[in-house]
């Protein structure tokens, strides 16, 4: 698994004065180098599982560019917004890696336009556990089919 947040951290941490701004330099080269990886994993033949916030204008153009390497399937996690502030200031809490990240900038409104791709696609609502559950959504995962 290929997780762009992951990516982001590990950047940070070379950087004490770092503090994250919406789209700020180090979340373009974060996102560069996220491609990059898997890039060259899929080149590789591996399987990949990519985990980001996929916004549409952002991810849209760089799936469809892996879509000549792989075969693309996107997962969207979602939850009602109260649930997804709570998690947001949790996080902000209990991580010291989260300071990589511009969560304090999070406003929950509705601006956030998820991935949409003519690809296989599955919707799981995450307020309280995974619905589907985690062996459905594993083998939507798994449901590809080599290239």
């Amino acid at each position: 698994m290929v997780v762009r947040d992951e990516i982001k951290q590990g950047l940070v941490l070379a950087d004490d004065g770092y503090r994250a701004e919406p789209g700020d330099a180090m979340t373009r080269h974060a996102t560069e180098v996220f491609f990059d990886v898997l890039r060259v994993m899929l080149d590789a033949g591996c399987a990949v599982v990519a985990e980001a916030a996929f916004q549409d204008r952002v991810w849209n153009p760089r799936l469809t560019a892996l879509s000549e390497l792989a075969d693309v399937r996107i997962i969207r996690c979602d939850a009602p917004q109260e649930v997804r502030r709570e998690r947001v200031a949790r996080r902000l809490e209990a991580d010291g890696h989260r300071r990589a990240h511009a969560d304090h900038s999070l406003t929950f409104q509705d601006g956030f336009q998820r991935v949409e791709m003519d690809v296989p696609t599955l919707d799981v609502d995450t307020s309280d556990g995974y619905r589907p559950g985690m062996d459905e959504i594993v083998a939507f995962a798994r449901g590809f089919a080599g290239r």
